[in-house]
């Protein structure tokens, strides 16, 4: 781009991504933080000797862009892809495996279903009707594209209990959100797609399952200096390529100047501006929000809409004689109906086998705390949320001693809530943002929360401003 001055606003993943791919096609870039430290929800620090990230631990291994990025950065030769048996469930007070064939809770196969005794009789039965239901009705919209609930859909189609102990556990995970809520098509995308062409939800998981590949091998992967150590490696790429990546660097305004744009950045009470020929705005919806209010507000007032959840993560390591017997599994889930403060376990000894081969003699686990709507979880102290994950794995886990080293680590804000009306907000943001020659949005506010989607967020908006930037060039040429 001749040197095209791009500015990205927000050092995350996604911001740090966009950046690096900005400048791959030859912009001279300049990401800006507000914060002090650069990686959004990736950071890592060590626990008992070992990196344990305090955020995002994983990228899905299905989808490639997290994993060409490790590359990219130099990272490919640290990817460790997880092991250990499956993630179970906690149902009626006791742990048990997730059915086999279940797609984001919804299941596939009625026989493991009950077999894995998550549901009660009463409620695989009511699962089973699923089979034989109308295809609409029940608060099930007539046109397939309508969007609708998770549970209200769900629970239409096979019933409240897989609504409670299945796929509310398990978006619970990806969201720390509430299925009353979130956006069927958003959240279940690829079973909501497969909805509209057969007849029951069980068919389109078997659809959706015959899709995927025979042997889709790990189903995660990390990096052995934890995923936290990719922003860093990130930003020395964009730096040796002639960018700068600073901290502490609050964008505060942001307007259209006669040759692109103009950044107001730093403390009101010394400014500082800078020009741009195009800006990447890559921070959560409502700072982004906040900088479109007077170029965008259509755009402004759906980032607005875009809420989001806080939810706190408790690493302990404990002896490995403190357990029974060693984990097996590479944790559990907890539904909101178990009543329980902890709503999920990874052991993280199990599901990476790097930390397990440098301290064989510990088990580190990672409990999360707090949802959407549990807010007053998170005004407990860090001795408290301490001593609610101690008892939860005394009482699941018979855990008998108490860790030798632990870290409380607070998400305010962490991840975007994909309420129902999601696709249809994200597509008004993008049609508004798209009057602005030079300006494209970027996270995971948008498309998807995990690493991947948020690298192609980044990657379709370096590429909408690059194109902007050679149409701009050629016409000063012609």
């Amino acid at each position: 781009m001749n040197g095209s001055h791009v500015v990205v606003i927000g050092g995350g993943i996604a911001g740090l991504a966009a950046a690096r791919f900005l400048a791959d096609g030859g912009a001279r870039v300049t990401v800006l933080e507000g914060a002090s430290r650069i990686g959004g929800k990736l950071q890592v620090s060590e626990v008992a000797g070992l990196p344990v990230d305090e955020g995002a631990e994983a990228i899905l291994t299905r989808r490639p862009e997290g994993l060409d990025l490790i590359r990219d950065a130099g990272l490919g030769d640290q990817v460790v892809d997880s092991a250990g048996e499956p993630a179970g469930i906690l149902s009626h007070g006791a742990l048990r495996p997730l059915p086999a064939g279940q797609v984001m809770g919804v299941p596939s196969d009625l026989t493991a279903l009950a077999r894995s005794g998550v549901l009660s009789p009463g409620g695989v039965a009511r699962a089973a009707l699923d089979l034989a239901l109308p295809v609409s009705g029940r608060g099930i919209p007539v046109d397939a594209a309508a969007d609708v609930s998770v549970a209200a859909y769900v629970g239409a189609r096979l019933g409240r209990e897989v609504v409670d102990r299945l796929v509310e556990p398990l978006l619970g995970g990806v969201y720390a959100g509430r299925v009353e809520e979130l956006s069927f098509h958003a959240a279940l995308g690829g079973v909501a797609a497969a909805a509209r062409s057969h007849r029951s939800l069980i068919m389109a998981a078997r659809a959706v399952r015959a899709a995927g590949p025979a042997d889709p091998g790990p189903m995660f992967a990390t990096l052995a200096g934890g995923l936290g150590s990719l922003p860093p490696a990130l930003a020395e790429t964009i730096t040796a390529a002639g960018g700068t990546v600073r901290t502490g660097a609050t964008v505060r305004e942001l307007r259209a100047a006669d040759s692109g744009w103009r950044l107001t950045v730093g403390p009101t009470r010394a400014p500082e501006h800078l020009d741009a020929d195009a800006v990447v705005v890559a921070v959560p919806a409502r700072p982004a929000g906040r900088l479109l209010a007077d170029l965008a507000p259509v755009a402004s007032r759906e980032l607005a809409r875009i809420e989001y959840s806080s939810m706190a993560l408790v690493t302990l390591a404990y002896p490995v004689t403190a357990f029974p017997e060693r984990p097996s599994s590479t944790g559990y889930l907890v539904p909101s109906v178990e009543g329980r403060t902890v709503k999920a376990v990874t052991f993280g000894s199990v599901k990476w086998p790097h930390l397990a081969g440098r301290r064989p003699d510990l088990v580190v686990l990672r409990c999360s705390i707090g949802r959407l709507g549990e807010e007053h979880l998170l005004q407990r102290d860090d001795d408290e949320l301490k001593a609610a994950a101690i008892a939860e794995l005394a009482h699941t886990c018979g855990v008998r001693e108490l860790p030798v080293e632990s870290r409380v680590t607070r998400w305010g804000g962490a991840l975007p809530q994909y309420t129902v009306g999601h696709l249809d907000r994200v597509a008004r943001i993008r049609a508004t943002v798209a009057g602005l020659p030079g300006l494209a949005v970027a996270g995971a506010a948008y498309d998807g929360v995990g690493v991947p989607a948020c690298v192609a967020s980044a990657r379709a908006a370096a590429a909408r401003v690059l194109d902007h930037l050679a149409d701009r060039q050629r016409s000063a040429v012609s």
